[in-house]
């Protein structure tokens, strides 16, 4: 189950790949784009002989609209709208075909393993996600068509940039020297925390008010000490309600301009008032801030699990129903997790009662660290579904562990990878784009 390395993709990338988990939420607008788009459908678009409809721009467009009213974006004009749209099914579709010219492939495992994922994100089982996708107006057999390529976008990516991108002792000593240099006054990296109550299009004054009643009772819950990440779970309206509406650690300029000003003078832990935006009510708080020159030290994770592989003998609903039954009696003080790792647990680790040690960033495989980071120190979660089975986990403790000079190297040695990575992947686009044959025909509605 453990990575020793993880590389972090692009934030291209990462935009996509949120785009195709959240393509259910974000369904009930796309199938009104296909009620009114049915009887007038026309290609807008070649791309290499291949062509994009009308259609398919409706469907993108109404992901971003969706996502930029939950996010509290700038809201473009139709026209724009439909340009970026159109221009991202283009370059996507230039990297289907290039994946296929070169015989990559994607097999039903792994849509599987992408579809638990989402699923597990939104807190259901497979079922039920298949289940609101078909009440949504979308078929389970395009979500999955969704998944296979944003998976096979993925491996591409990887097998061309793997080659592109070297790290040299020069680079990582001269980035040492940035961070030392730089002054800590503004955070370099944030990662912001949202319960979003949405407020309808055209909704009524009664209405408005209802929702900022709702927000501001949020925030007198969170500011009483209520954990944060529990309402956002109960309450949010946002995409990011399953991971506890975390956005995760990024650059301000990946904020929107409305978040930042919002949480400029708040410490870590600091909790706003409902800020209003496009989309509604948002409720931030600060969960972290990192600084240009902070290599010194990490946050590190000391976990233990109990794993049940799912196979012929054993069925995914089986494995959460049984690990289920555990978590309620260790909660009850029935049972001992360790003792139940030891009797249970499909893992190399059973023998230490499940134990996994201290763990450092990107030690894990993200489905398992994804709900790590989420927990309190005692926590246990619910039953949770990766790539090697179903896992019951408890956060043990954390501790921020002091990095020595060759640890600070290879921490500076990723960053200045990821950077470059980031570097390629734009570059690297803009040549598949580039050597594509487009032909632009009548403009997308």
């Amino acid at each position: 189950m453990q990575q020793s390395k993880r590389r972090t993709a692009p934030a291209s990338f990462l935009t996509a790949l949120a785009l195709a988990a959240a393509c259910w939420t974000a369904v009930p607008s796309v199938a009104l784009a296909q009620g009114a788009a049915r009887q007038s459908d026309f290609i807008v678009a070649v791309v290499n002989s291949e062509p994009i409809t009308n259609l398919e721009v409706q469907r993108r467009t109404a992901r971003v609209v969706q996502q930029l009213r939950q996010q509290g974006g700038r809201m473009p004009t139709q026209a724009e709208l439909s340009r970026q749209a159109l221009e991202s099914l283009v370059v996507e579709r230039a990297q289907l075909q290039q994946a296929r010219e070169m015989g990559l492939k994607v097999d039903e495992a792994a849509i599987n393993l992408a579809e638990q994922n989402v699923a597990r994100q939104n807190q259901i089982d497979v079922a039920e996600l298949r289940r609101r996708i078909v009440l949504d107006g979308m078929t389970t057999t395009q979500f999955r068509n969704d998944l296979r390529d944003q998976i096979l976008m993925s491996r591409l990516r990887d097998r061309e940039l793997d080659a592109r991108v070297r790290v040299s002792d020069a680079e990582v000593e001269q980035f040492l020297r940035e961070q030392t240099d730089t002054a800590p006054a503004a955070p370099t990296e944030i990662n912001l925390a949202q319960v979003l109550v949405a407020v309808p299009e055209n909704a009524t004054p009664q209405q408005v008010a209802e929702r900022q009643a709702r927000a501001q009772d949020v925030e007198k819950r969170a500011r009483a000490g209520e954990d944060f990440a529990a309402l956002a779970r109960s309450f949010s309206d946002g995409t990011d309600a399953a991971a506890g509406g975390e956005m995760g650690l990024r650059s301000p300029d990946r904020y929107p301009e409305l978040f930042l000003q919002a949480t400029a003078q708040l410490p870590v832990g600091g909790i706003t008032e409902p800020v209003r935006s496009g989309a509604g009510f948002h409720i931030l708080k600060v969960v972290d801030k990192r600084q240009a020159g902070a290599l010194q030290s990490i946050t590190q994770q000391h976990a233990r699990h109990i794993l049940l592989r799912v196979d012929a003998q054993q069925t995914e609903a089986n494995a959460r129903e049984r690990l289920a039954g555990m978590r309620r009696r260790i909660v009850a003080g029935q049972a001992d997790f360790a003792a139940l790792a030891q009797a249970s647990s499909q893992d190399g680790s059973a023998a230490q009662g499940g134990d996994l040690g201290w763990s450092n960033p990107g030690q894990f495989v993200p489905e398992f660290e994804e709900v790590l980071d989420a927990l309190r120190p005692g926590e246990i979660s619910e039953p949770i579904v990766s790539r090697f089975g179903v896992h019951l986990i408890q956060l043990l403790e954390r501790r921020q562990y002091q990095l020595n000079p060759r640890e600070q190297r290879e921490v500076a040695r990723n960053l200045v990878r990821e950077r470059k990575m980031d570097e390629a992947y734009r570059s690297w686009l803009q040549e598949l784009r580039g050597r594509a044959y487009v032909e632009l025909r009548q403009a997308p509605q």
